[in-house]
């Protein structure tokens, strides 16, 4: 799985549907990787190597995930701080 390209810094429209987007890949990609870790059979070794590449996957995932919410939520409310600023500066 290879790593998302950095967030813009400014906040456009089509942000939400970018984070949205990069949310519902990653929610896929648990799943599968979930699926995977939790319905193998290990009958030897090798099998297990791989259970253990799964759950490293998993783990990747839902760090990605957690850190592509995060940068979604911090544009939403420095939109939302300009927002107050603006409101501010014009009373």
């Amino acid at each position: 799985m290879s790593e998302p390209s950095a967030a813009p810094a400014s906040a456009d429209a089509g942000d939400d549907s970018d984070y949205d987007q990069m949310l519902a890949h990653l929610d896929t990609a648990i799943d599968e990787a979930r699926q995977k870790v939790e319905s193998g059979r290990v009958y030897d070794a090798d099998n297990e190597k791989v259970r253990i590449k799964w759950i490293r996957a998993l783990a990747y995932a839902v760090n990605v995930r957690r850190q592509v919410t995060t940068d979604r939520d911090l544009e939403e409310l420095a939109a939302k701080v300009d927002e107050l600023k603006e409101q501010q500066d014009n009373l």
